[in-house]
């Protein structure tokens, strides 16, 4: 989109009690879910958005700090500031943090077991949002770690928000790419939670472990840049040589 003009909504009332630079952040991030700049896309420079928003510079440097800090952006630099794409390489520091023991993060790979529409129950429409009963698609896959068997994945996502998904001829491994290319839907933060359970029988088989063994069960939601809950995972890992990795920059 550069050199387009676009619509100076700075003014708008649910912006009017925000410092400016938050006003810019929220505009930029609402220009980004309309598509108005794709991913991957370079925005125009500060000069140039500060112009089109009657702000100063020094407002806009702020408001692509913020953004660029929540990875909604991504900085080159002297190149220029774009919109952050959800590569297989984010997707490895960022949002698959099982790390076999004793060796590097590496990205796994995933077999889909089953890609089905289902009706969700309390649960799973709890998590989303939704109502008990409303479509809901369930893709199920295991992941490999130097093929071996290390996690199970449930995954329901909101069939309203995924139209044509199940007839997809190709998922792939990593899927937050998939989600922003295919139905413009940016992950913007993920919420895990942890638990340790014992593994039934089912997943035992699966994992190639013992009945009762100890297994880590996350689950977590994944929020988009609008703020639609759209993906709920419920997440079964071995324990025995593997580890949760979580790293702060």
């Amino acid at each position: 989109m550069t050199g387009a003009k676009f619509e100076n909504k700075l003014s708008t009332p649910g912006l009017a009690f925000q410092p400016l630079y938050k006003q810019v952040e929220e505009h930029v991030t609402q220009l980004i879910v309309e598509q108005r700049w794709k991913p991957g896309e370079m925005l125009p420079n500060e000069f140039e958005l500060a112009r089109e928003f009657g702000v100063s510079q020094g407002t806009v440097r702020k408001a692509l700090n913020a953004l660029t800090d929540n990875k909604v952006l991504t900085r080159r630099q002297g190149v220029g500031t774009f919109v952050s794409e959800h590569t297989g390489h984010q997707a490895l520091y960022r949002f698959f943090p099982v790390v076999e023991d004793g060796n590097s993060p590496e990205l796994p790979r995933a077999e889909i077991v089953s890609l089905t529409r289902t009706e969700a129950n309390e649960r799973v429409a709890r998590n989303l949002g939704l109502t008990v009963g409303e479509q809901v698609i369930l893709l199920a896959r295991k992941r490999f770690l130097n093929d071996i068997v290390c996690l199970l994945e449930d995954i329901y996502l909101p069939e309203k928000f995924f139209p044509g998904l199940v007839e997809e001829p190709v998922i792939p491994h990593t899927l937050y790419h998939f989600y922003q290319i295919n139905f413009n839907l940016t992950v913007h933060k993920t919420t895990d939670r942890i638990k340790a359970i014992l593994a039934d029988a089912s997943d035992a088989n699966e994992l190639g472990i013992k009945e009762g063994d100890p297994v880590l069960m996350f689950t977590r939601l994944t929020e988009s840049l609008d703020g639609k809950i759209i993906e709920y995972r419920i997440n079964r890992c071995r324990s025995d040589n593997y580890h949760y990795l979580v790293d702060f920059d």
